[in-house]
């Protein structure tokens, strides 16, 4: 009697290599505001998370002193260029010797170095934003005595999202500016971020033996936040390949076999497998698109036996259809008694 199996026929699918990662969201650009010079707030033009545009005023500090020393040098300044202009006319006729003109010629210049100093002080009592994004929280108020690195604010361009990533080294071959990546957080469930790798970095950790990967992620929603831990999945290697189901495969020390339906019969065919999935595993070589693989029913089949492929029945049964299952031998049959 032939044996009862169940088939599937082998199917084209597209296959890729998936390199999964954990990494750590950055800005873009990002930095804390702070001044160069102890001085007094005077003034504080932007509101807590406030989007900002580069060259805005964020923070007036108390300029009096800084316009006054301005404005002394640029009389300095004034006076020695006009003794410079007179000077200069007086040298020709040797009223004036080159010693003296070069002296005055070395104290204007000195002047107006003075003058440039004063004005970058005046200019450092007006602190800008440096580039366009949104600041964070303000740590300072009107009338506030600050000093040198003392932070005002943070400052950070989230438009796009720098994603740092560690990858063991065995992969540092497959890895290349421009690779698509995909990354997902916790905080948006079904929501995910198409990004690129920016660069890799030129070492690797002795310790760990991976290489750190910094992609780039628009965030045109501004949803992704600097430090968010971001599940990182890069697609590579992506194909069309031969597929069966795992059941399929009947594996002899280290060799793979499957069992082929042709002409109602089983045939034992050796096959060099690749990746796997899910439920099913590449086919490298043995198997052709089509062919009919035994699924259900390998361990009572032999190579050539007669087999019955139920997959291949109609929905009602049909000749050779399945016998029941579940039922006692008898089952089914008339019951005996007296006549007949």
């Amino acid at each position: 009697m032939p044996t009862p199996v169940v088939s599937a026929a082998v199917r084209e699918q597209a296959l890729a290599r998936e390199l999964k990662a954990l990494g750590t969201a950055r800005a873009n650009e990002a930095v804390e505001i702070t001044t160069k010079t102890s001085n007094i707030v005077t003034a504080v033009r932007f509101r807590d998370g406030q989007r900002v545009q580069r060259g805005a005023v964020l923070v007036e500090l108390d300029s009096a002193q800084a316009r006054a020393d301005l404005a002394a040098a640029d009389a300095a300044l004034t006076e020695s260029t006009s003794l410079y202009n007179r000077s200069r006319e007086l040298v020709a006729t040797q009223a004036v010797s080159k010693s003296q003109f070069d002296q005055i010629e070395a104290t204007k210049k000195a002047n107006a170095a003075r003058v440039a100093a004063a004005q970058a002080k005046l200019e450092d009592t007006v602190i800008r934003a440096p580039f366009s994004g949104r600041v964070g929280l303000r740590r300072v108020s009107v009338g506030s005595l600050i000093s040198p690195g003392a932070v005002i604010t943070t400052l950070d361009d989230t438009s796009v999202m720098k994603v740092d990533f560690a990858v063991p080294e065995n992969f540092l071959s497959q890895l290349r500016e421009g690779l698509a990546l995909t990354a997902n957080s916790t905080a948006y469930p079904g929501r995910s971020f198409t990004g690129r790798i920016s660069s890799v970095d030129s070492r690797i950790d002795p310790v760990s033996r991976s290489v750190t990967v910094r992609a780039e992620v628009p965030n045109s929603e501004a949803l992704l936040k600097p430090g968010m831990f971001l599940n990182v999945e890069i697609v590579r290697d992506q194909r069309n390949a031969l597929v069966v189901p795992e059941e399929a495969l009947v594996p002899e020390q280290n060799k793979q076999f499957v069992f082929v339906v042709a002409d109602d019969k089983a045939q034992k065919r050796e096959v060099r497998i690749g990746a796997r999935s899910p439920g099913s595993v590449e086919i490298l070589s043995g198997l052709a698109l089509g062919e009919r693989v035994i699924v259900e029913g390998t361990v009572k089949v032999r190579e050539g036996g007669a087999v019955r492929d139920l997959a291949m029945l109609g929905p009602a049964g049909g000749p050779g259809a399945a016998p029941p299952t579940g039922g006692r031998p008898g089952a089914g049959r008339p019951a005996g008694g007296a006549g007949g």
